[in-house]
């Protein structure tokens, strides 16, 4: 009995020295970052450069890719990327373009003055939000694929820890810095940190997993049946009378 009683706490611990458990820490942090700087920190560094409110309200709509990343998200769970998904595989692929969208965007925004060019600050931030929105698809389905059912728990605690880490980071670590020196520098360093993503997903293995005849036939069965209920609904609407 004092054996069964001993034997599970260090196997419940020795899970988070796996390399992919450990590389979603870092993963983590690479998908957290980018959401209060194209946000809360965001609009924080807008508010203190004397942005008017009406500009700053509507760019917190940046936001809404997390919100509609589902639009998207089949095209990144199937398709393959030129070149790039031959060289790293099909989830590292879209990974590592999410993440050097984040950082180039984010690098934008600390060489370009809100007060001068407002447009093209918004344009590096929703560049940086769908970056950020495509890397947690990403993310998501590397994470499902990389281990089994019964390690999933570690990877999405390591996942939500670095995630975390992050969060703190992009909000008190990026008003922090804006504080000591400028936004320029606090964004520069948040666009370099990005690198920890971009070197993670150059390390990790991408997950073999093979699509089976199951999952191939039904996902016919639901572009079938999709194709057919569009083409009812366009002859109902062509019909006359």
């Amino acid at each position: 009995m004092t054996e069964l009683a001993t034997n599970p706490a260090p196997e419940g611990l020795r899970v988070y020295l796996n390399p992919r458990v450990i590389g979603m820490l870092f993963l983590g942090f690479s998908a957290g970052l980018p959401l209060l700087l194209v946000g809360g920190t965001f609009s924080a560094w807008l508010r203190d450069l004397g942005v008017e409110l009406a500009a700053i309200g509507f760019l917190s709509w940046v936001g809404m890719a997390h919100s509609i990343k589902v639009l998207w998200a089949p095209l990144i769970d199937r398709a393959r990327l030129p070149w790039l998904s031959r060289l790293l595989g099909r989830r590292r692929a879209w990974m590592l373009l999410a993440q050097l969208v984040i950082a180039a965007a984010l690098l934008g925004m600390a060489f370009t003055d809100p007060r001068e060019q407002l447009g093209l600050v918004a344009l590096w931030a929703v560049l940086a939000a769908f970056g950020s929105a495509s890397q947690d698809v990403a993310i998501d389905a590397y994470r499902v694929e990389a281990e089994a059912k019964h390690r999933q728990g570690a990877m999405a605690a390591t996942y939500v820890t670095g995630y975390r880490v992050a969060i703190l980071a992009a909000g008190a670590g990026a008003l922090h810095l804006a504080s000591l020196d400028s936004w320029s520098v606090a964004y520069g360093l948040m666009g370099l940190l990005m690198g920890v993503g971009i070197v993670t997903t150059l390390v990790i293995a991408e997950p073999a997993v093979t699509i089976s005849q199951t999952t191939v036939q039904f996902e016919q069965r639901v572009t079938d049946y999709l194709a057919n209920t569009l083409h009812r609904a366009g002859a109902g609407i062509c019909r006359p009378g």
